[in-house]
């Protein structure tokens, strides 16, 4: 309920993915305004833990020889927002985070992730209205990177207490600037909508996002797509000092070009189809705050792409535990 009621004035993108430390971030953010009298509030974090790896056997990944490969990988993540508050409801807010991965395997590519997001936004009475800019920075391997740029806007509108929906809009350009990816390079414009609902008196949250658009400018051999999925979620607060939560998420990407690939079934033969991909996500979470501003987190992923051309078919399981600073 607090998360809902401060988002009609605070916008900060990157937080953890439990309600009750995103409430504790735009608490502090609130107390620096109303108590401090500071236009500029914000928040910051560090942290870094040890996880495992495991690539899961499809037929994709035991056709490229990847299946069932274990790997650790240690992780660091810093980052933070800021939100400066102008006349009439106005706000400016930016946010950068900073995320890599080492892998003790050396036939793994360490991973290192910059995101980073300006906009401006206006509360009207119970609602919130944002315009800005995103972009991403992502390690590809053998030198290569990937750069995203997006322009987007959402609109939030605080219906009751316990509601909260959604609206919003992205058109992004992913460009990989050289390498062997250089072909995926793609526009994706994007149009989304949710509900986010509180309940047991707070202590609960579900949520459900809609979304849907099409990929395209895109030198692809199976041409544009479109897409369209939905990510639902749950986070309980148990007491003062934990919680736990999780996700799950779907996308569906129907390409529109005739292309020849590898017969899902027989890899000696090849057949002309149209690819078509479904990729899953599920995860969950625990998080224990066992000093004030300091948690300890474990988390486990599960991944699978699926897809009727063998060579896109992937399956991941990651788990791992972090500590957490908050600032």
């Amino acid at each position: 309920e607090a998360k809902i009621e401060f988002e009609t004035v605070l916008r900060f993108d990157n937080l953890p993915p439990d309600v009750r430390s995103q409430a504790e971030i735009y608490d502090q953010a609130a107390r620096q305004y109303l108590d401090e009298g500071r236009s500029l509030t914000g928040f910051g974090y560090a942290e870094t833990g040890v996880g495992r790896y495991r690539v899961n056997s499809t037929r994709g990944t035991t056709a490229l020889g990847g299946g069932d490969r274990r790997d650790t990988f240690y992780n660091a993540r810093v980052g933070g927002g800021a939100n400066y508050a102008l006349q009439n409801g106005y706000a400016i807010d930016a946010n950068l985070d900073y995320r890599f991965r080492h892998y003790d395997n050396a036939e793994s590519r360490d991973d290192s992730d910059l995101r980073w997001s300006l906009a401006g936004s206006k509360t009207m009475g119970e609602n919130n209205l944002a315009a800005g800019f995103r972009g991403r920075t992502s390690y590809r391997g053998n030198s290569d990177y990937r750069n995203d740029v997006s322009i987007f806007t959402d609109y939030r509108m605080r219906y009751d207490p316990d509601n909260q929906f959604t609206l919003g809009a992205d058109v992004r350009r992913r460009r990989y600037p050289e390498g062997n990816l250089r072909d995926r390079s793609r526009t994706t414009a994007l149009v989304s909508a949710g509900w986010v609902n509180s309940f047991m008196d707070g202590k609960g949250s579900f949520s459900v996002t809609g979304h849907a658009g099409r990929n395209y400018a895109t030198s692809r051999p199976d041409g544009d797509s479109d897409v369209y999925g939905a990510t639902v979620s749950l986070d309980f607060t148990v007491n003062s000092k934990l919680s736990w939560g999780g996700f799950a998420s779907w996308e569906r990407d129907s390409f529109n070009a005739d292309n020849i690939h590898f017969h899902p079934d027989t890899l000696d033969n090849t057949i002309l189809l149209r690819r078509r991909d479904n990729l899953y996500e599920v995860g969950a979470y625990l998080v224990w705050e066992f000093v004030p501003t300091w948690t300890v987190r474990p988390e486990i992923l599960w991944i699978r792409d699926q897809s009727n051309s063998v060579g896109f078919n992937y399956s991941a399981t990651e788990l791992w535990i972090n500590v957490r600073k908050a600032f």
